[in-house]
């Protein structure tokens, strides 16, 4: 059966990578090759919709992509950071340390480029 992956290509990019395997994964990801243009178009379509709309990203603290873009992350983040807090507070003997970080990197680089700050190659 074909796995439609490229084999020991190390070199892609991590970024399409880690989405063509979300896309792999989904309970709806075809077993056998598109019948028509039109029918992989509206697969995908749907997919980007459910992948930017739905799904929560763990690189992105469990928010939506279009949570991040629209700024609405910030609101979201800032109330389950209150709610962590509220519960250790009530029960202090499940912690053994602090609570779940969700602070957001500002910016993230695939490469960045060799003339850029340190700083911003460290961030990366």
């Amino acid at each position: 059966m074909p796995s439609f992956s490229r084999p020991r290509v190390s070199n892609d990019n991590a970024y399409a990578e880690s989405l063509f395997r979300t896309c792999k994964y989904r309970p709806n990801y075809p077993s056998k090759p598109f019948g028509s243009v039109d029918e992989a178009r509206q697969w995908t379509l749907a997919f980007v919709n459910w992948y930017n709309h739905q799904h929560k990203h763990s690189g992105l603290k469990f928010v939506t992509p279009a949570q991040r873009h629209d700024g609405r992350d910030a609101m979201i983040l800032r109330y389950r950071k209150q709610v962590y807090e509220a519960a250790k507070q009530r029960h202090p003997e499940r912690w053994t340390g602090s609570t779940r970080d969700w602070k957001l990197k500002g910016e993230v680089w695939l490469n960045p480029e060799r003339n850029q700050p340190e700083k911003l190659r460290k961030s990366a």
